[in-house]
């Protein structure tokens, strides 16, 4: 599954809110990826989504693959959409 999200937080994917995405994405056994443009990371590695640099107004794409990845990309993006400003 996948849904294509724009980052609204104001300061991006800093360290704070990708730490927030880290420790939730590990909840799941499902293997979750972050898409920008053309790179695609592992987002249950903080450095990986940090290297991203992504700023306020991304483009994202949120991958997941597995048993739970329908609760999984439901919830990642509430996080994203709803819980980090």
């Amino acid at each position: 599954m996948e849904k294509t999200i724009i980052v609204s937080n104001e300061s991006g994917l800093h360290a704070r809110p990708a730490g927030l995405l880290v420790s939730k994405a590990k909840n799941y056994a499902s293997d979750i990826q972050i898409k920008y443009q053309d790179k695609i990371v592992n987002a249950k590695s903080i450095m990986n989504l940090l290297s991203l640099g992504l700023s306020k107004g991304s483009e994202i794409t949120i991958i997941t693959k597995g048993d739970d990845e329908e609760k999984a990309l439901n919830e990642l993006v509430d996080l994203l959409e709803n819980q980090l400003d």
